[in-house]
């Protein structure tokens, strides 16, 4: 009995061990796996959290993601008001805001506007920003956010296949890819450069950021684009 009991185990381990390698072969990164806060990073592959800001209670049902580009965090810091979140990201730094469309910070310089984010008028939400740092044909598997998400690309090429039957591909020049809360998603780096996107997750602060999808299954539309 005690040596089927230890044939057995050595057969999970040997299984496990497969699987993960499995994994690894094909390069698929969880949410969950490889979104670790920024002072954990060791290196540049991978997707890391920049920061975690409760930004309060939003009035209206659209938002938009402001961002501006300084000089300094000082002066940053000083333009930020309670909805807005001060970054360092890929050798910049960076002040986030979520506002009304027309809002304009006192100084720095408008990189980007993306939206309309579609919320829940009358909740509390919470921005969190990554940096994600993706290789060609790595993917992230299905999952959804209690928020929309929104990306602002670098550099390389995102496809994302979403449960509501499209396909967005994202690149620099190109419109931002959104994804509204409770929509499923499966993400793919495409093309021959890195991957590289600036990431916020607009959610609910009184639920999860990110929660895995067992449900769905996409259907491979982004594989005809690598």
């Amino acid at each position: 009995m005690m040596r089927q009991v230890r044939l057995k185990g050595g057969w999970i381990f040997f299984l496990l061990m497969l699987l993960c390698a499995q994994v690894l072969a094909q390069g698929i990164a969880t949410p969950g796996d490889t979104c670790k806060p920024a002072s954990m990073r060791t290196q540049e592959v991978g997707c890391w959290i920049l920061a975690e800001n409760p930004i309060g209670q939003l009035t209206k049902p659209e938002v938009f993601w402001h961002l501006d580009r300084y000089a300094t965090r000082a002066a940053a810091n000083a333009d930020k008001g309670p909805q807005g979140t001060v970054i360092e990201s890929y050798g910049k730094v960076w002040l986030m805001t979520i506002q009304e469309k027309k809002w304009r910070p006192g100084h720095g310089t408008r990189v980007a506007e993306i939206g309309p984010l579609p919320v829940v008028a009358g909740d509390k939400y919470t921005a969190q920003f990554m940096e994600a740092d993706f290789t060609q044909g790595m993917t992230a598997p299905a999952h959804k956010h209690s928020g929309p998400e929104a990306f602002y690309p670098v550099s390389g090429e995102t496809c994302l296949e979403t449960s509501d039957g499209h396909m967005q591909i994202g690149r620099v020049g190109s419109p931002p890819i959104i994804v509204p809360m409770g929509v499923a998603m499966h993400l793919t780096a495409i093309g021959s450069a890195e991957r590289r996107s600036i990431v916020l997750i607009l959610h609910q602060s009184a639920q999860p950021p990110v929660t895995m999808v067992h449900d769905w299954t996409p259907k491979g539309l982004c594989q005809s684009v690598r």
